[in-house]
């Protein structure tokens, strides 16, 4: 015992170490502190693994949580304007709200307020962009963005955690996205709610109620840290493809914004000016090797009949400049071009 007891000792100095070492609010780091002692007194008693190996495990969650790191706003609004139509054609009336709710945010910032960001809800087809226009608003920020999908989540300790009292015990994934943003006010997109399984639906939306409302969110508490974090200064964006499943609780603290469906004109300006040139790089083409008929993009983008969004058209030209790619390194040619004479070689689906 006498050999061990040494390096047990350096352990436990170890975690002290990183408490006092890191920006935790002052009643959690005492409150930790106390803990890492009573592990000492448990040495005696023959459960010092067991209690150590919990222990460690919280400190290196609590420590590496971002309790007061944040990023700077950018709320320049013509870079904004710029970011925004660098991600999407079109959608002006949205555009303009977003851009509505930076500049009040700066106003308040400029007065000294805290700025509170709202908290949007985009509705719309698969397709549409959602997510997409959640990226472009966090670039536009600045700020860093966690994505946590609901689709077919059956729990709340998904979101909040699970007490450390169980075994394997983890926090829930709103802690986990903060500690992976690395700062207290990130993007944090709440995608599909729509989705949520049905018999967790009442569940998780009361999670949301609590998450979304600014005025209990400031003090959102994670089953596993077992403290309140301030989620008060991040930006929540949701998405979904209706509301049907959403509890009204949870809809009155939403900014509802409709993302609409793409019309085939808008469609080809997409696929010529954003989707293609995406797909050519992605494929290790250059731009001089891919060239398209102007009277083909019709049939691309709607070889299967309807869609709402781009994701067809984005797998289409995907898939064209992957088969170029074969053509090119089998020696086939350097440059190619679809036209409606061809095009069913390349969309073999259509």
């Amino acid at each position: 015992m006498k050999s061990v007891e040494p390096k047990v000792d350096q352990e436990i100095e170890k975690l002290a170490k990183q408490v006092k070492e890191a920006s935790l609010p002052a009643d959690l780091s005492s409150r930790t502190l106390l803990a890492i002692e009573r592990l000492r007194l448990s040495l005696q008693f023959g459960q010092f693994s067991q209690e150590y190996e919990a222990i460690s495990h919280y400190v290196e969650w609590i420590v590496n949580l971002p309790w007061r790191e944040k990023t700077e706003d950018n709320l320049d609004l013509s870079e904004a304007r710029r970011v925004l139509d660098k991600y999407h054609y079109g959608l002006e009336e949205i555009k303009e709200r977003v851009l509505e709710y930076l500049a009040v945010m700066k106003l308040k910032k400029d007065k000294g307020e805290k700025p509170r960001a709202p908290i949007l809800c985009l509705v719309g087809l698969a397709g549409t962009g959602k997510t997409t226009l959640a990226t472009a608003i966090a670039e536009t920020l600045g700020r860093k963005m966690v994505r946590i999908p609901f689709g077919g989540i059956e729990e709340p300790f998904y979101l909040r955690g699970r007490s450390r009292v169980f075994p394997q015990a983890q926090p829930g994934q709103i802690i986990k996205g903060l500690r992976q943003a690395g700062a207290a006010n990130p993007i944090i997109l709440l995608d599909e709610i729509d989705r949520i399984a049905e018999e967790a639906r009442s569940s998780i939306m009361g999670v949301l109620v609590e998450l979304l409302d600014p005025e209990q969110n400031n003090a959102f508490t994670d089953y596993f840290i077992d403290y309140p974090f301030d989620l008060s200064e991040a930006f929540f964006i949701t998405t979904c493809n209706n509301t049907t499943n959403i509890s009204q609780a949870v809809l009155d603290r939403l900014e509802v914004i409709s993302m609409p469906s793409y019309s085939d004109e808008e469609k080809i300006i997409i696929g010529k000016n954003y989707l293609l040139p995406e797909a050519i790089a992605e494929a290790g083409l250059e731009p001089q090797q891919v060239v398209f008929a102007p009277d083909v993009w019709p049939k691309i983008v709607r070889p299967l009949g309807y869609d709402a969004g781009v994701r067809t058209l984005k797998r289409n030209l995907e898939g064209i400049c992957r088969q170029i790619a074969k053509k090119v390194v089998s020696g086939e040619g350097e440059r190619f071009e679809i036209n409606t004479n061809n095009v069913k070689e390349y969309l073999p689906m259509w």
